[in-house]
């Protein structure tokens, strides 16, 4: 069987072969990003210099802000690259740097939304102990626990993919290097790659979604014993967020990687892949900035204070 190393770059499809439509392709991402990366980086800016804002479901959200920024700057430069280039390839180092960051980005994104849902599964079951079960050392450990499950797992599927080789085609109708197009063209056997991507989305996508929706049932079901109206909005304002962006998030995660390889529509995927891997690092920071009010307030203070230094100096 061929080496993989004979394929010195891939052709990524991406969506149109229309000029107009790669124009306003171009200037949508264009923008889209850049809403991504302002949105995200106020988030962690906001968090950092407010105190009020030191506690552990914000110390949560700047990390998922810095998962964002990353899973969308490994994807939407070099499309906008491709976009307005001739040649639309890409190196096979590259593409295989694009399979190892972004499988690392969704990997650990997945895990730690389930550790937000139990932050908040804490906060509202568990008021009194609240301090001691997320307190730092708890919170740092498990965050670096995660981002080390995200690394092993993208190493083993990166590891995986750079044993194929692509002796029939380098062509992936895809708009970034993802494992499923990737299957398509190789012409070696992918049943191994395709077994470990099928349970690591049964371990981190299907493991991460029982645990955040376990976490919502004890949540509700401690909300519904509030008597008080007021507090029972308090609480639901508390999670309602959170809640929207995994529901989101998920759905598309586990509806791409779960299916068997006879059920891929590639034209498909690429539409429901826009979502988990641009749209979504773009509500984040929108859904959490708009619907809480501390970090409305703390944006509020940030933009206040950079804009009085401007008209100092």
């Amino acid at each position: 069987m061929k080496n993989s190393s004979i394929v010195k770059e891939f052709i990524l499809i991406g969506f149109s072969n229309s000029l107009e439509n790669q124009m306003l392709i171009f200037w949508t991402f264009f923008l889209i990003y850049g809403v991504a990366l302002v949105g995200n980086c106020l988030i962690v800016l906001a968090i950092s210099v407010c105190r009020k804002l030191h506690t552990p479901m914000y110390f949560l959200l700047i990390n998922l802000s810095i998962i964002n920024v990353c899973s969308i700057s490994v994807i939407v430069p070099k499309l906008l690259q491709i976009l307005l280039s001739e040649r639309k390839t890409i190196i096979f180092p590259g593409c295989i740097a694009q399979v190892f960051l972004f499988t690392l980005a969704l990997g650990t994104e997945l895990l730690l939304l389930a550790f937000m849902a139990f932050d908040r599964y804490a906060a509202i079951c568990q008021p009194l102990q609240y301090t001691v079960i997320m307190r730092k050392e708890v919170c740092f450990g498990t965050m670096a626990g995660l981002w080390l499950i995200g690394i092993i797992n993208s190493s083993i599927q990166t590891g995986l993919v750079q044993k194929l080789s692509f002796c029939d085609s380098n062509i992936i109708n895809h708009f970034f290097c993802e494992l499923p197009p990737m299957f398509k063209i190789s012409c070696s056997d992918t049943s191994l790659n395709e077994i470990m991507v099928f349970a690591a989305s049964i371990v981190i996508a299907i493991g991460s979604c029982t645990l955040t929706f376990l976490s919502y049932w004890f949540i509700l079901r401690s909300i519904f014993r509030i008597c008080s109206t007021e507090e029972k909005k308090k609480a639901f304002s508390t999670c309602s967020s959170h809640l929207l962006v995994v529901s989101f998030y998920y759905s598309t995660i586990i509806y791409t990687f779960l299916r068997p390889a006879s059920m891929y529509s590639l034209e498909e995927d690429k539409v429901i892949a826009i979502i988990y891997s641009v749209v979504t690092p773009v509500l984040n920071p929108l859904i959490y900035s708009l619907r809480n009010t501390d970090v409305k307030q703390a944006l509020r203070k940030l933009i206040d204070r950079k804009f009085f230094q401007q008209k100092l100096f």
